[in-house]
């Protein structure tokens, strides 16, 4: 498990006389990064040891004119794990699992925060500390902030059917709440999970291998110029505000150092949101591919997202090229959505989305609009709160726009910035999501048609 995650580089020094290998030194000479040294052919003597490994910096060797040094380079999102950090959304699916890898890299002591109980089949492991707290609440949110080194802002209010008022509470004040905490508590590094619909262009919200800068220069700006839906306006304030707040790290008051990171297209075992409810629509055999079904998205495993986190917490030193800025974290390659999401409704023994009559894209629009019309009238009418009729009537345009249009994204910035490397590919990742549906959802899906 350990050499996963680590690189084995061997390297002989010829007629050397070395009086101190230095961590200064190696990088120097060696330009890696590395966190460990093993040395041959030294007596022990020399070295204070810790195993068969020796810590750099902690030994001295004399006068050997012949060396072999094997070093360890430990890989990018394993190197500088926070001892003690806060989860924001820990119950949640993405925040849950980003618990269980900081503990799996070597976290002391992880503090998951979530407005939801701890999960029934949520870790158990010590050093995890399950705390049920609401983020719209200033002192709960300082009470959890306290004596952690950072802070991974997840927990969001999503999807298209709350109240805006809703959407602000805890997207934008949520997150102020979050920030101040870390500045009273001198907290110095602040994670947060933001969403690329902050940036989708308008009026053409189509992305074809867009990169951050490209997304700039499209929308004149940091950010969409017009909104697709509250949630995706809401993050943009909340991120606004973390980015604004990043300093330096150079200077000898206290700063804060902050990052955000975004997923697309989340997905992976444990997922109650994307994939669970067009199943649902799938066996229900209402669900139709809408337009060519040609349209490409990137996705993005948990652990993959969960990873680039991490490595956005790394990112975080002075002079990083990663301070304040905005990152997108993505499987890779653009995926044909609807062959994969076909993929996974014929494992689950549905029929195949392919073999039923497309509806065309202009025809979906127009009934999205008409479905919208028509709920805001009866909302109005009725006074019933129009994000509760909308929720029950589903089909709107934004939901149309999300199932045609190419969103898919140039990650090479992550890449550079973050040393991201996916973990996971879409390939492997994908099957065994299905996998883990098939014997985790389906079950209880079969079940709940008997009642």
């Amino acid at each position: 498990m350990f050499n996963k995650y680590i690189t084995v580089v061997t390297i002989t020094l010829w007629n050397s006389q070395v009086s101190y290998l230095s961590e200064s030194t190696l990088s120097t000479i060696f330009k890696l990064s590395y966190v460990l040294i093993y040395v041959q052919k030294v007596p022990a003597k020399s070295f204070r040891r810790k195993g068969d490994w020796i810590l750099t910096g902690t030994g001295t060797i004399c006068k050997w004119r012949s060396l072999t040094v094997i070093i360890s380079f430990m890989k990018p999102g394993f190197q500088s794990i926070p001892k003690s950090c806060l989860v924001t959304g820990g119950s949640g699916f993405v925040g849950q699992r980003l618990v269980e890898m900081l503990v799996e890299r070597g976290s002391s002591h992880v503090k998951s925060f979530d407005i939801a109980p701890k999960p029934s089949h949520a870790s158990n492991h010590p050093n995890i500390e399950y705390i049920k707290g609401d983020l719209t609440s200033e002192q709960q949110v300082f009470d959890a902030c306290k004596g952690v080194e950072c802070v991974y802002h997840i927990a969001a209010l999503v999807g298209p059917y709350h109240a805006d008022a809703a959407y602000i509470k805890v997207n934008y004040e949520g997150t102020l709440h979050v920030l101040n905490a870390c500045k009273k508590h001198k907290i110095k590094k602040l994670v947060m999970s933001s969403s690329p619909s902050t940036r989708f262009p308008y009026p053409d919200p189509n992305v074809n291998g867009y990169s951050e800068d490209q997304l700039y220069i499209i929308n004149k700006g940091d950010y969409a110029p017009v909104f697709l839906q509250p949630y995706a306006h809401t993050k943009a304030l909340g991120e606004k505000a973390v980015r604004d707040a990043c300093g330096t790290g150079y200077s000898e008051e206290y700063e804060i150092l902050t990052i955000a990171v975004a997923p697309h297209q989340v997905y992976g075992p444990r997922d109650e949101l994307f994939l669970p409810s067009l199943l649902q629509t799938a066996g229900s055999g209402k669900l139709r591919i809408f337009g060519s079904g040609n349209n490409l998205i990137s996705f993005c495993h948990v652990d993959n997202y969960c990873h680039g986190l991490i490595l956005g917490g790394e990112a975080l030193y002075p002079g990083s090229p990663a301070l304040g800025k905005f990152y997108v974290i993505t499987d890779g390659p653009a995926i044909k959505f609807w062959k994969a999401l076909d993929e996974a409704v014929l494992a689950m023994g549905f029929k195949s989305l392919w073999q039923k009559m497309h509806l065309p894209t202009w025809f979906m629009m127009f009934l999205a609009t008409l479905v919208l019309y028509l709920g805001n009238l009866y909302s109005y009418c009725t006074g019933t709160p129009s994000h509760i009729v909308n929720y029950h009537m589903k089909l709107n345009p934004f939901a149309v726009k999300m199932l045609v249009i190419n969103r898919y994204f140039d990650i090479s910035a992550a890449k550079k910035d973050l040393k991201y490397e996916p973990l996971i590919e879409f390939e492997q990742g994908w099957a065994d999501t299905i996998s883990w549906f098939k014997a985790n959802w389906l079950p209880k899906y079969k079940a709940s048609l008997k009642k």
